[in-house]
Formats: C-alpha cells, structure tokens, sequence
C-alpha cells in the first residue's frame, strides 16, 4: 500500500544516509523503525494513579457531617481556589 507522509528534510536525509549506509532500502528502514514504535508502545504501560482512598469506615471524623462545598473550601484553601 501506498501512502504520503511528511517527513522533515534533515529527517529524511539522515535516514538516507543510514540506509545507504547499512546497504538496505528506506521502504526497509522506515518499516522497522515504524514495528519498533509500535511494539514500543504497546510494551508501556498505561499510567495508573495509585489508590489513595481511606477506605470504608474511614472518614476524617471531623469531615463526615460536612456538606460537600464545605469540604471543598478546606481543600483549596490557601491555594487559590
């Protein structure tokens, strides 16, 4: 399959380069360097925040009559908001 893809001109001259180097063509060279970024990404792993919840039963007791916009000012104050 054909397709159009712009690359930057110092980009490209290197990869030109490289490949007459490593005596193969840039169809090839392009083509690994797109598997490796694939399996590169695929290999990361997704961020995932860390469970930083008190867990059942273990409300601030100071806080656990409090309305919502209550909380929320305590939370940013000091800081702006």
């Amino acid at each position: 399959m054909k397709t159009t893809v712009d690359i930057p001109e110092t980009l490209l001259s290197e990869a030109q380069k490289l490949a007459r180097e490593q005596k193969t063509t840039l169809k090839t060279l392009i083509q690994e360097g797109l598997r490796e970024a694939i399996a590169n990404r695929r290999r990361a792993r997704p961020f995932k925040l860390r469970d930083a919840s008190f867990g059942p039963g273990k409300v601030d007791p100071t806080l656990k009559d409090r309305k919502w916009e209550d909380i929320v000012h305590l939370v940013y104050e000091g800081r702006g908001g």
